[in-house]
């Protein structure tokens, strides 16, 4: 994970050095399948007895080291084949499944780090990649031997989730620091290592809570590493050999694992001998998820701190922390209940997934107040579930007040925020029998001219979000997704009409004026880089009446003035004026009648850029 910061563009610029060392040799997975296989069946021949118990145990432990030293020395062994079954679309599809019904996960960064509350990893001196990070290594790498969290418990962990809502659990078995929270043969700096008062496999009793309880269990491992000696050195083909070894120790020591989380900041596939990697992983567990930082495109997108865009043709899970910080940092701010659902909402309406951070204490708990925001999230999805898991993001396109989820013949619209007294959306190609306001209370349904319009009574608007469910006469999921106003409701600007602007960065098509009222939260106005005043216009066919605006700026913060402007003859009249705009920004004023408007902003403090700009009718009395 990168440290929050600095912004993840600028920390892949600057860590993410390729380099170009010599490729680990060939994997002998068939051999090593033969030779592990043996022995387990010499093992689980002999009786259970007091006698032979003891030979059990030896054969068990040379299973273990069989496999490690295959991993890690793979030329000892005869070349054999290196690539893996080719996967239909039809296999890839039932492998992906469970994830993708599945919608949230829990993320857990935690390690001897917590005790100075500092980010794990980026907080180590020298860092990954050469960050400059506040503690020293030889005491940041020491920490393990003062770190002993008593009040670890992996069943109160993986209940924690479940009691959230959460199907997933993802745990950081090795981040960028190299600490490893597992029994690895490879290392000593390891939880399990003599001088550690704690001394647990924390991996191992995770993977097993998380069997128990039903929630599949992944593993995040970083290619990174500030402590290996071998790394991104004249030896780094050794640490190559390393970081195989103990990639198969996690695949073969902790029974199954649904999904790898990789987070090689930008590394190529070179850096990794991803290929090979990839072709050992589906050997050791052919059902296992593979997320996209390891140079291969794997089998999901990993966009982070950031809500994913709208996407139905890759799979994508969004990471976000509850705090600020990855790791457990004392009063860091939290995400309000409100945040944290719409987060959870949007991603599904744009058909992805949310992996969600905590971090716990020194102590080994997570703290009380996460727990309870986590809790409360799950109280919301124990109600309203059914339009979050296993469903599709669409058909309409997310927007900045509401989005939508599909399962079976039913779409769900999730509105976020009310902006009017109703939303407008294009007509659907299929038959709405009915409409019903899943939290509670009445919704109008009108059809007509190629629209859907939803009213809501004030009092049935819920805050964080009101679900309206439309039934259809088919399936939705054949729907194509179709872009949609972020509750346009008595909207006035519609796309056909005429807009102009004063700049379009490098004149460039794809930010033009009309991309400001195009009804697509995904598509933007833009202007040139140091432009400082610059002026949207706005045709609206004939006269309107209108005493409402809202505007959505990309960039929040850009905008340091501005005013709304109606045309009169050849003069411009100011109507309103305000300083900073921001995301969701939304403005009354006296009722205006008038054909021609304008955004004229007076103060950038860089080349502004407009997602949405909206009028409303005034309000029925």
């Amino acid at each position: 994970m990168y440290d929050n910061s600095e912004s993840n563009e600028r920390q892949t610029a600057k860590y993410a050095a390729r380099f170009s060392g010599r490729r680990a040799p060939t994997w002998h997975g068939h051999l090593a399948h033969v030779a592990v296989h043996g022995l387990e069946a010499r093992a689980t021949s002999l009786p259970q007895t007091a006698n032979n118990g003891e030979a059990i145990v030896k054969i068990q432990a040379c299973l273990m080291v069989i496999a490690v030293l295959v991993i890690a020395h793979p030329g000892s062994l005869a070349a054999a084949g290196s690539t893996a079954p080719t996967e239909s679309a039809a296999q890839r599809t039932a492998r992906m499944k469970w994830w993708q019904e599945a919608r949230f996960g829990m993320f857990i960064h935690w390690g001897p780090v917590s005790l100075k509350g500092t980010e794990i990893g980026w907080s180590r001196n020298p860092g990954p990649n050469g960050a400059r990070g506040s503690i020293p290594a030889a005491e940041y790498d020491s920490l393990y031997k003062q770190f002993n969290p008593v009040k670890f418990s992996a069943h109160e962990w993986v209940a924690t989730a479940k009691a959230a809502g959460m199907k997933y659990m993802v745990f950081t078995s090795k981040h960028h620091d190299g600490f490893c929270e597992f029994d690895s043969r490879l290392t000593d700096h390891k939880i399990t290592n003599p001088q550690s008062p704690f001394h647990r496999d924390v991996v191992k009793e995770l993977a097993e809570a998380c069997r128990v309880a039903g929630i599949r269990f992944g593993v995040y491992y970083s290619q990174p590493d500030a402590h290996h000696p071998d790394y991104r050195t004249a030896n780094h083909a050794r640490y190559i050999k390393y970081l195989h070894g103990q990639v198969g120790e996690l695949l073969s020591n902790y029974g199954q694992i649904d999904v790898i989380w990789f987070d090689g900041l930008g590394g190529s596939d070179k850096d990794w001998d991803a290929p090979r990697l990839f072709t050992l992983i589906r050997r050791l567990q052919p059902e296992i998820i593979i997320n996209d930082r390891c140079g291969l495109t794997g089998d999901f997108s990993t966009p982070e701190q950031t809500i994913g865009a709208f996407q139905i043709d890759r799979p994508w899970e969004t990471c976000m922390t509850i705090c600020n910080q990855w790791a457990w940092k004392p009063n860091d701010d939290m995400k309000s209940l409100k945040k944290c659902l719409q987060v959870l909402i949007t991603c599904a309406g744009g058909d992805g997934n949310l992996l969600f951070n905590v971090g716990p204490m020194p102590s080994g708990a997570i703290e009380a107040r996460q727990v309870d925001r986590l809790e409360q999230m799950g109280q919301w999805l124990a109600q309203y579930g059914q339009t979050i898991y296993g469903t599709r993001g669409g058909p309409y396109k997310p927007g900045k007040e509401f989005v939508s989820t599909s399962r079976g013949d039913t779409v769900y619209v999730h509105v976020l925020q009310w902006r009017g007294d109703s939303i407008v959306l294009p007509a659907l190609p299929k038959k709405i029998i009915s409409a019903a306001l899943l939290t509670g209370g009445r919704v109008a349904l009108a059809q007509a001219d190629g629209e859907i319009t939803l009213s809501v009574p004030k009092a049935d608007r819920q805050e964080i979000d009101t679900i309206i469910a439309l039934t259809l006469d088919g399936p939705a999921d054949d729907i194509r997704p179709m872009s949609a106003s972020a509750n346009i409701g008595d909207g006035l600007i519609r796309p056909s009409m005429k807009a102009t602007a004063s700049n379009v960065y490098q004149s460039d098509a794809q930010y033009s004026a009309e991309k400001a009222i195009d009804n697509d939260a995904d598509t933007r106005w833009a202007t040139d880089a140091g432009t400082h005043t610059a002026w949207l216009e706005i045709d609206l066919d004939h006269v309107l009446t209108f005493d409402r605006a809202a505007i959505d700026e990309a960039y929040a913060g850009r905008v340091q003035s501005f005013e709304l402007q109606a045309k009169e003859g050849d003069r411009w009249k100011t109507f309103y004026r305000g300083t900073t705009i921001g995301d969701g920004f939304s403005a009354e004023f006296p009722v205006v009648t008038a054909q021609v408007v304008r955004l004229n902003i007076l103060d950038a403090s860089e080349g502004p850029t407009i997602t949405e700009f909206q009028l409303f009718s005034p309000r029925k009395k």
